[in-house]
């Protein structure tokens, strides 16, 4: 009887420390999953932020670029005006510059001209348009 109580008692102890020991088992493997899971989250999140520096980053490299264009189209300009007022152009310059831009103007798809008066005055004008006028046809030919 003693031998059997004594068996019972073993057997009741490897029960539980079997018990014990799944418990322990499964308390581990879920410590472990929920670690994976935060580390994941966290990778993420990681992740997202990098990409969003990356993009913020680059917009902004990419409008001090377009600064930086404008501002050197801005100069060049500048520096054309100042050119042509450094040249001291006179009236001839004048009257064929207009009659270039006046041909310009007539090779484009506007419908209507409007040329002002005060440019090379009235009569100048209408000479630019004859000119312009009698170079046309002879371009399309």
């Amino acid at each position: 009887a003693m031998e059997k109580q004594m068996r019972a008692e073993r057997e009741k102890r490897e029960a539980i420390l079997r018990a014990e020991g799944q418990k322990n088992a499964a308390i581990l493997e879920a410590e472990g999953l929920k670690q994976a899971a935060i580390l994941n989250a966290e990778a993420t999140k990681e992740a997202a932020i990098r990409e969003a520096e990356g993009t913020k980053q680059a917009t902004i490299l990419k409008a001090e670029g377009e600064s930086q264009a404008t501002l050197l189209f801005q100069r060049a300009y500048a520096d054309s005006l100042i050119m042509i007022r450094e040249a001291a152009v006179d009236q001839n310059v004048l009257a064929i510059k207009s009659l270039e831009a006046i041909k310009d103007l007539s090779n484009g798809t506007a419908t209507k001209l409007i040329i002002p008066t005060d440019l090379a005055g009235i009569g100048g004008t209408l000479a630019a348009l004859k000119e312009a006028a009698n170079i046309i046809p002879t371009e399309t030919k």
